[in-house]
């Protein structure tokens, strides 16, 4: 059979390359467009910017919705500082902890494209005394931009001002034993392999029982990514986000991970039940886990007022909201249990 799982790393590569924190989203969900209209399919652009596509299936009476998310953490400037920087504010959950240094790059709304670097205020450690004990937090956070810029002035005549995004490097690879290590795996990685489960179903003319909907989402990390656009005739929706991994939790970046309960709640015991029922049956390497500080697309679906079953899945995803890290053989069972518990 085709090698679906180094296409969905092959996709997932290319999807990271495109800035898309939340609000910013247009680039990244155009390719994503473009990618299942070449596959086949007839996808649409939600009014919110998220994409909307028709997998096929039996029965639209019964029907399966599949959310992924397209958006990502970022910054927004909030601030031209008197001395040419920029504070930030952030968007989503991005941590001043863990985006010090990173390169970076200001989306203007006329102007283009400038890069800097994320640093502490004073960040010398020759000179700035409090270097180690300075806590990191966003006002005392500064972009530096790569310009030849010292005031206020000569950064509002390059047309940087407050509102505008601020995209960080996502830093992608890819490495000989299969690990891929990047930010913003949270979610792209789970839309590469919802872009990877359409071709298979393409490709093998495979009809589901049940009529199967995609939905890449592009508000999830403010809350409200799957409020919206929910197609008639859908019974159930499964979120495929990453998979937690950390102290107290069974996941590996090698796993698929079924989780039972999250911030939100727990997750409908039937299709719960039913995943694992299929990763029995196929033997995939699986997790089942509760989620301490998290939640989902699907949990924005069922607070809109839709009624739904819901569940969860997901790759193992190491280190969430920083430099993340997962495995093709995350990836691999990811894709399988889509495949045995929808078809």
């Amino acid at each position: 059979m085709f090698d679906y799982t180094k296409f969905i790393m092959d996709e997932t590569v290319k999807i990271l390359s495109i800035d898309s924190p939340t609000g910013y989203t247009d680039d990244a969900a155009d390719f994503i467009m473009t990618e299942l209209r070449g596959l086949g399919y007839a996808p649409v652009k939600t009014n919110k910017g998220g994409v909307l596509v028709d997998l096929g299936g039996k029965n639209a009476e019964d029907g399966v919705l599949i959310e992924t998310h397209l958006d990502t953490l970022g910054g927004m400037v909030a601030e031209v500082k008197g001395n040419g920087r920029l504070r930030l504010t952030n968007i989503g959950g991005m941590n001043p902890n863990n985006a010090e240094t990173e390169n970076v790059r200001v989306i203007t709304k006329f102007s283009g494209k400038y890069e800097g670097t994320l640093q502490l205020c004073n960040a010398s450690i020759h000179v700035n005394g409090d270097y180690s004990s300075t806590t990191r937090a966003w006002d005392k956070m500064e972009v530096v931009l790569d310009e030849n810029v010292s005031s206020r002035d000569e950064v509002l005549k390059l047309g940087i001002r407050a509102g505008d995004f601020v995209c960080f490097e996502p830093r992608t690879r890819i490495t000989e034993k299969g690990y891929i290590k990047s930010r913003f795996l949270d979610d792209k990685l789970s839309v590469g392999i919802l872009i990877g489960y359409a071709k298979y179903l393409k490709d093998e003319n495979i009809v589901p029982d049940r009529r199967i909907w995609g939905h890449i989402t592009v508000f999830e990390e403010v809350g409200h990514g799957g409020a919206a656009s929910m197609p008639a005739g859908v019974t159930e929706a499964i979120s495929v986000d990453m998979g937690c991994v950390g102290d107290g939790l069974e996941c590996t970046e090698r796993k698929v991970s079924i989780c039972a309960k999250d911030s939100g709640g727990p997750y409908s015991y039937m299709v719960v039940k039913g995943l694992i029922a299929a990763a029995e049956r196929e033997h995939l390497d699986y997790a089942v886990d509760v989620y301490p500080h998290y939640s989902s697309d699907v949990e924005s679906t069922l607070s809109a007022g839709n009624d739904l079953r819901h569940g969860l899945i997901g790759a193992g995803v190491y280190a969430s909201h920083g430099y993340e890290r997962s495995h093709r053989d995350g990836v691999e069972n990811t894709f399988n249990l889509l495949r045995a518990y929808l078809g």
